[in-house]
């Protein structure tokens, strides 16, 4: 790792930090710079919002009070191709994307880590509330391992299950053995103007509701809704337009009805009334990654999660002749969806994930 020399001919790492303009990021700012790092903060320009150029002035004003170093780099045409055009495929292929996990990968610790390191700095750091170790294997060779954060409540583990050991190398999480409000009172301290700073949204490139934005690049293709016997009931808009489980804005008299199923092959949205039908016992995964770089002996016991906001369920994951792995849960679990990630935990270890097929 490439290290520096102060005046007093003491060595430092040197850190970027992403700053988003929120309080996260601008502690982990703070925290690097107490401990001595070199830090200079990068602002990433994504799209063209108005929130996002406010929060680029924060995270210039963060920058002066720590008197640290700032750069804004301009990613907007690598962000559209590889985040938002892989949301709309997604989408229109009937699938539900999270967005959130494949800029951390192909962003934040793709294109920003890529640039610190050419750059010759040695770490990237996040404020992200997730923790990272370095364990020792048998054979003396260092493996990092990611834990749920100190906060369980922010702990943000499972969007991070895309990293692998030669990125982890290089990242830093200050705040993950921090509550929030822990870090709102190291804000007040480091006299941070950030408190007041609007809570970041779901999906930071769409400001109103997303069939809003979908309708802007994705057309209507109408069809038929029909219920699970196959009885022809309603029109949808476009299949693109509804995801598993939903049950607001079908638009069927005598609700409530629930989304079961897309079929694109007919172009048919299947409905239930029967909010039990949505719950299933097993999914098949694809595009699996092991964290580790070693896939682990299978079947093995974990604990899964198929959406964020959800609390870990005991599973076993096989591995499938193709490249593909199948998790049966021990309880059913509600609208398994297509598109979305499963994630894999022992105990607090984030062990990998994989996507829903």
């Amino acid at each position: 790792m490439k290290k520096v020399k102060t005046n007093k001919e003491k060595e430092r790492f040197k850190v970027v930090v992403a700053m988003s303009g929120g309080i996260d990021s601008s502690v982990a700012a703070a925290l690097l710079k107490r401990k001595n790092f070199e830090v200079m903060g990068v602002f990433m320009k994504l799209v063209d919002l108005p929130s996002f150029r406010n929060n680029e002035k924060i995270a210039k004003k963060v920058a002066e009070i720590l008197k640290i170093k700032f750069l804004v780099l301009d990613l907007r045409k690598e962000f559209k191709k590889r985040v938002i055009d892989y949301f709309l495929r997604e989408y229109k292929k009937g699938r539900t994307p999270n967005p959130c996990i494949v800029c951390n990968k192909e962003i934040k610790f793709g294109l920003l880590l890529e640039k610190a390191l050419s750059l010759g700095f040695d770490f990237v750091a996040t404020g992200h509330y997730v923790l990272k170790r370095e364990i020792e294997n048998k054979n003396s060779k260092i493996i990092y391992k990611l834990f749920r954060a100190k906060d369980k409540e922010k702990d943000q583990s499972y969007f991070l299950w895309q990293l692998n050991q030669k990125q982890l190398k290089h990242i830093l999480f200050p705040i993950g053995d921090y509550t929030r409000k822990e870090v709102e009172n190291l804000a007040r301290k480091f006299k941070l103007p950030v408190l007041k700073a609007k809570k970041s949204v779901e999906i930071c490139f769409i400001q109103t509701i997303i069939d809003d934005f979908l309708k802007k690049y994705l057309k209507e293709a109408l069809g038929k809704i029909i219920d699970k016997n196959g009885k022809v009931i309603g029109k949808h808009q476009g299949l693109w337009f509804y995801t598993i489980g939903q049950r607001k804005g079908i638009g069927l008299p005598g609700g409530p009805y629930y989304v079961l199923e897309k079929d694109l092959k007919r172009n048919f949205l299947v409905v239930t009334k029967e909010e039990k039908d949505l719950y299933k016992k097993a999914l098949i995964c694809e595009n699996v990654n092991w964290i580790s770089g070693k896939k682990p002996k299978l079947p093995l016991k974990i604990k899964a999660k198929i959406r964020y906001r959800q609390n870990s369920t005991s599973a076993i994951i096989k591995k499938l002749k193709v490249k593909k792995y199948k998790l049966i849960f021990k309880r059913p679990q509600r609208a398994i969806t297509a598109g979305q990630s499963v994630v894999f935990y022992k105990g607090q270890n984030l062990l990998g994930g994989g996507i829903i097929c």
